[in-house]
Formats: structure tokens, sequence, C-alpha cells
């Protein structure tokens, strides 16, 4: 029997009561969030029911089972993902906010924050007809979930690609029409900023790095890294430093040891947290500049290191995606 979310009769006091915790963007992480199983993923597909297309509601499967949502649901939650609503012209009931990291600011959105580190209290009075998940959502926190609205976990090999999680997060709320036309704009939009930056920079190589402002330590971003990989090394076919392309990791901390080895002609580097402007962290990029180990990569020998805002260069979706290919024109093509 599929499961509904829209029976909270009896489960208030529970859910008033229960605390869930969900992690931002880490400063050593590859996803923004943690990931759930590999068996969850696998089974984890959006299955329109047999239904008849004047039902209110459809089953749909994901990896924790079947559960029934509204044909076409009107207020959504899709936490840390609002990124593909706003892309979909959706905007969403809450956003993602946690008080260590805070929240994805490049999408301007006027609604209430819902803190993951606080009560799931917020999310009830919230009334969403639908919460979608990720991989932050183990078994304990989507049965939570799924007490406030019917919950879907989108799967980790769909949240892995960009379009992929457009296209079932679309088909969810029922306006795979208007995933279709995100995605014309979206691939005529790369084969130009591709075309651009090909004639601009050519085969020079370009790599994301990210400070951590705790420790100062730095992250290098691989061709695998879901916020970058798909978006700068497969769409706009930027070359990687040897480096960053025989990682088989996300990203990790650049040991000393290797930075006179990163042949990187560009570097765009971000915080982990806070601004540029932040006393510390700007104090520690001057610092970074003067390092005679980093004045051996070409990209500071020669004045390319780009410090940029970092919340959508922390995101792999549409819009984030958008901003960083109007960075990149404006950074190498201008």
């Amino acid at each position: 029997m599929a499961r509904s979310g829209f029976m909270k009769t009896g489960w208030i006091s529970l859910i008033t009561a229960a605390m869930i915790t969900v992690t931002g963007c880490g400063s050593a992480g590859n996803q923004a969030v943690p990931t759930a199983t590999a068996d969850q993923s696998a089974q984890a597909t959006a299955a329109p029911s047999e239904a008849p297309p004047q039902a209110e509601t459809r089953v749909v499967t994901d990896g924790f089972g079947e559960v029934e949502i509204p044909t076409n649901p009107k207020r959504i939650s899709a936490l840390y993902r609002e990124d593909y609503l706003v892309a979909l012209g959706v905007t969403p009931i809450v956003q993602y906010y946690n008080p260590m990291w805070g929240k994805q600011d490049y999408l301007k959105l006027e609604v209430p924050l819902f803190d993951v580190t606080g009560s799931i209290e917020a999310m009830l009075v919230s009334e969403p007809d639908l919460i979608i998940g990720a991989g932050e959502v183990d078994a304990a926190q989507y049965e939570l979930y799924s007490k406030v609205a019917p919950t879907f976990r989108l799967p980790d090999d769909v949240l892995a690609d960009s379009r992929k999680t457009l296209t079932l997060i679309a088909e969810l709320l029922g306006i795979s029409d208007k995933a279709e036309q995100v995605l014309a704009d979206y691939e005529a939009r790369i084969a130009d900023v591709k075309a651009k930056l090909n004639e601009a920079i050519g085969d020079e190589k370009l790599v994301v790095l990210r400070m951590n402002v705790v420790d100062k330590s730095i992250n290098i971003f691989g061709i695998h890294n879901t916020f970058v990989g798909q978006i700068l090394y497969e769409d706009l076919g930027l070359k990687a430093p040897g480096f960053a392309e025989a990682m088989t990791e996300g990203n990790i901390v650049l040991s000393k040891e290797v930075i006179p080895e990163l042949d990187a002609d560009h570097i765009i580097l971000l915080p982990s947290n806070g601004t540029w402007e932040d006393e510390s962290t700007a104090q520690a990029l001057e610092e970074m500049k003067a390092d005679p180990l980093w004045q051996t990569v070409p990209a500071f020998k020669n004045g390319h290191v780009y410090p940029v805002e970092r919340s959508y260069w922390q995101t792999g979706a549409i819009t984030a995606n958008g901003l960083k290919m109007d960075e990149l024109l404006r950074l190498l093509a201008s």
C-alpha cells in the first residue's frame, strides 16, 4: 500500500518534539549534504501510477517504497534543491538554512528559512503538499518528513546530473514540459559560452579551489566533483590540470608538497563560508598570494586567480551553473 503524507492527526506532538540535523556544505566533502546508500539510489525511480488522469493523487516509487503524492502539488519544499524549483518557475515554501553555513543567497528567495539543525515543526507550519529530499534524508528522517507531507527522496545517480535532477523534479511536480524548455535554453547557453571560452583561453588549464576559513587549508575540486565537474569539464570542455584530472575523489585537501606540480593557468577560488570581504579571509588570501610555493603556480605568477562568491560555486544546479557561466565569461573572455 502506498504511503500518504496527508494523515497528520496524531503525529503533531511527535513531530514537534523531533529534531533533525542536516549537514550543509562541509569544508572537505564532495557533496553539499551526506548521501544515502547505493541500494536506495538503485531502487529510487519515479513511477507514475495507472490512476486515471483526473485523479488528484498518484503513486510514485523511491528508495523507501511507494508514496502517494498530489498530481499537481503547489506547496513544495525541496531543501537545498530550491535552485531547480527556481529554474522551473516555482517558488518553494521554505528555503534551506544552516547556521554554520547559511543559505543559497544567489537565489534571492523571499520565503521563510527552514533551519535544518532545528525542529521539524517549522516544516509542519508551512503546510507543504510535497517534500523532496536528497542524500541527507535517511530512513528515520524520511519517516518524520512523511508525517508532515508526502516525501520523495531523489536518487543519488540522478543527483549527480543536473539535467536528470531537473527532469525528475519537474515530473514530480507535473510540469515536464517546462523542464524541456528550460533544458533547451540551458543547452543553447552552454554551446554559446563554450565557443566563447574556447576562443578566449583555448587549452589553458582551469581548476577550482576552496579555502577553508577555519584552518586555511585548501581543497581542490576534481573533474568528478558534482559542483563543477559536469558544467566545467564535460559541458564547457575546459581543461583541468593533470592533478585534478587524475583525482578519483570529488575533492581533497591539497597538500603543500604538490602545489608546485599544480599546473593551472587559471584558478577559481572560493571561501568555505563567509565572504572575501571578511577581514580574516581577506588576510588569508593575501598570505596565499605572497607564499613562494603558490608563486610557482602559473595562475599566481600571471595574476589569474579569481576570488568568487561561494554559494553558487558550491552548487551544481541549473541556476547556479548559469551564474558560473556568466562569471567565467566576465573573468576569462571579457
